[in-house]
């Protein structure tokens, strides 16, 4: 069974810096695609950053620069290092894997079969 555990997530001004981990069970972080998301109150959940198994990133275009994606094998653990925080940034942030390797989009909430509980990451103005 596979499992993801988030943690990390807090309350931040504006320009600080957080970074989420993703603690994964029942699956090897390297050998899938790992992607994280995020759901703000009363929008649908968005592409955030995805790592495939050969290490090519994927971000947003909102994220890209301030955001960065990477992995600890030995931990089995995804990290999203996030910088230059908005207040727009504000959200659940989720991550997700996939039952089976992405063949088609990274960027696609359907390619993904597995999601954490989300962890809260809230920037003040």
């Amino acid at each position: 069974q596979v499992q993801l555990v988030e943690s990390g997530g807090g309350l931040v001004q504006a320009g600080g810096s957080l970074r989420l981990s993703c603690a994964a069970s029942g699956r090897t972080v390297s050998r899938y695609t790992m992607a994280w998301f995020r759901q703000a109150p009363g929008k649908e959940r968005e592409f955030v950053a995805a790592i495939s198994w050969s290490d090519s990133t994927y971000y947003a275009d909102y994220v890209k620069g301030r955001f960065t994606i990477y992995r600890d094998n030995a931990k089995n653990t995804v990290y999203l290092q996030m910088n230059s925080l908005k207040p727009e940034d504000t959200a659940v942030y989720y991550c997700a894997a996939p039952a089976l390797p992405v063949v088609g989009d990274p960027k696609a909430i359907n390619e993904y079969d597995y999601w954490g509980q989300g962890t809260q990451v809230t920037v003040s103005s």
